[in-house]
């Protein structure tokens, strides 16, 4: 279940990076409340999930791949410019990110 409030935790704060891309800088009503919905429920599933997982874990872990699928969203979605630098970097994310999940940070 641990992992479960980790991914929607996930989810949620990719959502909200959306979400906020979206608002046009928080100027835009309807982009800017699903900002702040998914931001607090991102938040309350990160906590429900660090209750099992080391903080610091669960934290890497949310940070991380919230940070590597919001730069896949942006040159996707959004046309971001990627460079081999800018891939490779995200690379060692996914690669730090499956590093902190093997290593079981459950209790």
């Amino acid at each position: 279940m641990v992992y479960l409030w980790l991914a929607l935790a996930i989810v949620f704060e990719v959502g909200w990076a959306l979400a906020m891309k979206q608002s046009n800088g928080l100027t835009r009503l309807w982009p800017t409340v699903a900002t702040a919905v998914m931001y607090l429920l991102s938040v309350v599933f990160l906590s429900q999930a660090a209750k099992k997982l080391d903080v610091g874990v669960a934290y890497a872990i949310w940070a991380g791949a919230g940070v590597a699928l919001i730069a896949v969203a942006g040159v996707l979605w959004f046309k971001e410019p990627v460079s081999w630098v800018k891939a490779g970097s995200l690379s060692l994310v996914v690669v730090g990110i499956v590093g902190l999940t093997i290593s079981r940070g459950a209790h």
